[in-house]
């Protein structure tokens, strides 16, 4: 059976690709960073989601020797032009501050008609292997920005993102019902074709 690293220490994303691989019926063994203790974190210097997931992709499949799938997602905001984008871990200056990033943009978006707040989550998914051959895939969900948060599940922007066609917020939807919607469960599912057409899953 191919060997796949799938290149992060999220047991959560680990789980929902594993999933999203079985129910296509893909036979891969699927293995997260844990197994590779060696590789350190990758730098996300690129400029864009497609140049990040693949940094990290071509790191581990190098350092691993075997192929590997990274991603880069986030929130673009219309009335923001894009932003925050590929910068939305770290909005508000330090990484991975939830809570600072989502109280930031809603400030920045006050003034923002509730007429005016679509937005977009984006994620990039990209297949690398050890000889340099790469493939990247998108996954987007569409969606509004709400002025106040509503919902403990999920991370990030979810309390105040509102998919298209939903009335609850990601942060209020079940884990299920997200994936089934999610840019990264898009992205993921995506995936699949090039898989099994590169590794000959």
């Amino acid at each position: 059976m191919t060997r796949l690293v799938l290149a992060t220490r999220n047991a959560g994303k680990i789980v929902e690709f594993r999933r999203i691989l079985e129910e296509a019926q893909v036979p891969i063994d699927l293995v997260g960073l844990e197994a590779f203790p060696e590789i350190g974190e990758v730098a996300e210097t690129g400029l864009t989601f497609a140049e990040n997931a693949l940094l990290k992709a071509h790191t581990v499949a190098k350092e691993s020797g075997l192929p590997a799938i990274a991603d880069d997602s986030g929130l673009c905001v219309d009335a923001l032009n894009g932003m925050p984008g590929i910068f939305s871990a770290r909005w508000s200056g330090s990484h991975g501050d939830d809570q600072a990033n989502l109280n930031l943009l809603l400030a920045q978006l006050t003034d923002v008609p509730d007429g005016r707040r679509q937005a977009h989550f984006t994620c990039t998914a990209a297949l690398a292997l050890p000889s340099g051959e790469e493939r990247t895939v998108d996954g987007i969900m569409r969606g509004t920005l709400i002025r106040e948060p509503r919902g403990g599940n999920g991370f990030g922007y979810d309390p105040i993102f509102v998919p298209d066609g939903e009335t609850l917020t990601t942060g209020e939807l079940a884990a299920a019902e997200k994936d089934a919607i999610s840019h990264r469960g898009k992205s993921f599912r995506a995936m699949i074709p090039v898989i099994i057409e590169v590794l000959g899953g």
